[in-house]
């Protein structure tokens, strides 16, 4: 059985850990990247590949990048602000506080 997923495209959220925050434009049921990156992330905090994980336009304090995030790792942000990644606004509609509209038609 395929696991549900928690967040939804559009959605504004935030790291459990690391200090970053950004819109979800994509998810896959579970784990789909490559085994290098999985290995990559230190063993004690490596998630668990069941998972779904979610693609999301991120920012921090120094950058926007895009970023690959299992499900574990997310919480809703609660800033009620935009994220300033340059993408979104060609991948995503309007702000609403705590999502993006999701565009219609819009292939991720």
């Amino acid at each position: 059985m395929m696991p549900t997923a928690k967040f939804s495209i559009g959605q504004v959220v935030k790291h459990r850990i690391f200090p970053f925050r950004g819109v979800i434009f994509d998810v896959d049921p579970e784990f789909a990247n490559s085994e290098e990156w999985w290995l990559s992330i230190p063993e004690d905090v490596r998630p668990r590949k069941d998972q779904p994980f979610y693609h999301l336009l991120a920012e921090n304090a120094e950058t926007s990048y895009m970023a690959y995030v299992s499900e574990q790792n997310l919480v809703p942000d609660d800033t009620g602000k935009p994220v300033g990644h340059p993408k979104v606004k060609s991948m995503l509609g309007e702000f609403a506080g705590d999502h993006y509209e999701v565009l219609k038609g819009c292939a991720h």
